[in-house]
């Protein structure tokens, strides 16, 4: 299923192509496919590249999302010299801005979720936060309130931050 992704997904496609463009290619040896534990569906490493769990991501779509994910990641790495994930603030930036732009809040997601709420204005926005709050807490060096703290504090400026995208995909 990855590549298939790799080759059929334009989102997948034009995120490989943009860090290309921004000097940092990469091909079908970035991607790893292993079990991982419960918590999480995949990763990102500036030293093994993206990490899929297969005990995790079992449709197409679930790949997609999470190559787009940790693509976004890998982007945001590539264009900043000094991203540091040990720093909660540049942690949450860039979850904010893999979960705003990779699909991951789409209002199908959502659905199959079960996280639509009544008050439909705004979802993505609380799913955004949600999904960024779940990934930055995961971070032993954002713990005790640190990660809600960093979310709260980047939520605005990342989220209108769209690069390379010229807007939210599917918005």
């Amino acid at each position: 299923m990855v590549d298939k992704v790799l080759r059929d997904s334009p989102t997948v496609q034009y995120l490989l192509s943009s860090l290309q463009m921004g000097g940092c290619g990469v091909g079908r040896p970035f991607f790893h496919v292993t079990r991982c534990a419960d918590d999480v569906g995949g990763g990102f490493s500036t030293d093994y590249g993206v990490i899929l769990c297969h005990n995790k991501l079992s449709t197409y779509k679930e790949v997609e999302l999470a190559v787009a994910h940790e693509l976004i990641h890998a982007y945001d790495f590539c264009r900043a010299s000094n991203l540091d994930l040990t720093n909660c603030h540049h942690h949450a930036c860039t979850e904010i801005r893999a979960a705003n732009l990779s699909g991951d809040c789409s209002f199908y997601q959502e659905f199959v979720r079960g996280n639509l709420s009544e008050a439909m204005v705004g979802q993505h926005k609380r799913c955004v936060r949600r999904r960024a709050l779940l990934s930055v807490s995961l971070n032993p060096h954002c713990q005790g309130g640190k990660a809600e703290q960093a979310v709260s504090d980047m939520m605005k400026h990342c989220l209108r931050d769209t690069d390379p995208f010229p807007r939210v995909p599917g918005m």
